[in-house]
C-alpha cells in the first residue's frame, strides 16, 4: 500500500466516522422521541443522554461560532496529503460526501443545527433520562 493510499483510507474512516456521528445524533433523536411513545427505557440512559445532548451541543455552538468541524478538517488533511483537493473516485467518499457535504448558505445551518438542538434540550425534558445510580 502506497502512503497515498494509506492517506486515502484514513480519510474515507473519519468520513464514515462523521457519517456514524451524524447518524448517532440525527437517529437518536428520533429513537427517543419513538422510545417515549413505546416506552423503552434505554432512551432514559443517562450516558446515551449525555452523550447525544453534548453532540449536538458541539455542532450548534460551532455552527454559531463559525467553526469548521475538527473531523472534517481532518478528513480533507488526510485526502491533501493523499494528493487529492477533491473528492474523487473512491465509492465511500463518493456516497458520504454526498450524505454530508451539501451546499446551502451558512446562515441555513446555523437555523437548521440551533432548532436541531433546541428539540434535542426539549427532548431531554420531555423524556428525562433515568438518574444516575447512588453508590
Amino acid at each position: 500500500m502506497t502512503s497515498a493510499e494509506f492517506y486515502l483510507l484514513a480519510a474515507d474512516a473519519v468520513l464514515f466516522a462523521h457519517t456514524l456521528l451524524v447518524a448517532f445524533v440525527v437517529f437518536g433523536l428520533a429513537f427517543i422521541l419513538i422510545g417515549k411513545l413505546r416506552s423503552w427505557s434505554w432512551v432514559r440512559n443517562r450516558w446515551f443522554r449525555l452523550a447525544h445532548l453534548a453532540c449536538i451541543g458541539v455542532v450548534v455552538l460551532q455552527a454559531w461560532v463559525g467553526a469548521i468541524c475538527p473531523l472534517t478538517t481532518w478528513e480533507m488533511a488526510l485526502r491533501e496529503r493523499a494528493g487529492e483537493a477533491v473528492y474523487s473516485g473512491s465509492f465511500i467518499a463518493h456516497w458520504l460526501e454526498s450524505i454530508l457535504y451539501y451546499r446551502a448558505p451558512e446562515w441555513v445551518f446555523v437555523v437548521c443545527y440551533t432548532v436541531f438542538g433546541a428539540l434535542v434540550a426539549a427532548a431531554w425534558f420531555w423524556v428525562p433520562p433515568r438518574p444516575f445510580n447512588k453508590s
